[in-house]
């Protein structure tokens, strides 16, 4: 990933660049290095491999998506009973 810790633009209502922007890199980073092998992986599976929450790992999955963190192409397919799996397949 080519973006450096100034270029994130994280946001939120509880959001506060000073205290969160470098956790909030540094989760994106291990999720996406995680991904980027192009297989299929659950959120528990990511969570299991990261040590992040799987609802961090979700939400960051959908950071990837946007312009501002690369535009990557996040696949998502369903598995059953709920069950999603997800990779990384380029950039959109």
């Amino acid at each position: 990933m080519n973006v450096t810790q100034e270029e994130l633009k994280f946001n939120g209502a509880d959001y506060d660049p000073e205290r969160d922007n470098g956790r909030l890199g540094a989760q994106l980073k291990r999720v996406f290095d995680y991904v980027s092998d192009g297989n299929w992986h659950t959120l528990e599976d990511m969570a299991n491999n990261t040590g992040d929450p799987a609802a961090s790992i979700s939400a960051q999955l959908r950071h990837l998506r946007k312009t501002r963190f690369g535009s990557w192409n996040v696949e998502r397919r369903y598995i059953n009973n709920g069950l999603y799996e997800y990779r990384l397949n380029g950039r959109s």
